[in-house]
């Protein structure tokens, strides 16, 4: 596996589209860091700016700080985990892939998700549209912490799992009973 390394902060988009290889920012990352990533791992080791993870598909995107808003926006598949806080519109439209915040989630945590799974360690500022608590399950647990260990992380015991209440899923028929109300 080729491994990129970068030694201080990087700009947008930085390894968007990333399809296997292995990128370590010791650093800052702006926005977007790994759009439509499609396979592969990104470290940022320090913050990450709006749209981290951006419709990635794929692959694995570690934070080791904060990430701005809309991180997970229209997330396709992978793993996405910040290990501080995230901002408001994590998960916005997510379809499928899992994201691991382990400090505070902004407002409008999952808001319009279709599918996928949100895992928060400190609090929820506030659920967004059609986003739901679920009560998470031992294996699942145990698989989070796993991949918080892979990145040095220990601290962490107990999260929040956020899932589509899927009443979102049929919005075509409930637009035309809401206009045949009318």
């Amino acid at each position: 596996m080729c491994t990129i390394r970068f030694e201080g902060s990087v700009g947008y988009y930085a390894a968007s589209m990333l399809d296997g290889p292995e990128v370590v920012i010791e650093g800052n990352a702006g926005w977007a860091l790994g759009e439509n990533m499609m396979a592969g791992k990104i470290s940022v080791s320090k913050n990450a700016g709006a749209s981290v993870g951006s419709t990635m598909r794929g692959g694995e995107l570690f934070v080791g700080g904060d990430a701005g808003a809309r991180a997970g926006i229209s997330m396709k598949g992978g793993s996405l985990i910040v290990a501080g806080n995230s901002g408001f519109l994590t998960g916005f439209m997510m379809q499928k892939g899992r994201i691991i915040i382990c400090g505070d989630a902004g407002e409008a945590l999952g808001d319009s998700m279709y599918e996928g799974t949100i895992y928060v360690g400190g609090s929820i500022a506030s659920l967004g549209a059609d986003a739901t608590i679920e009560e998470i399950s031992e294996e699942e647990l145990l698989d989070v912490l796993a991949a918080l260990r892979d990145h040095g992380i220990e601290n962490k015991r107990s999260f929040t799992k956020v899932v589509s209440a899927k009443k979102l899923y049929h919005y075509d028929t409930l637009e035309r009973l809401e206009k045949s109300a009318l």
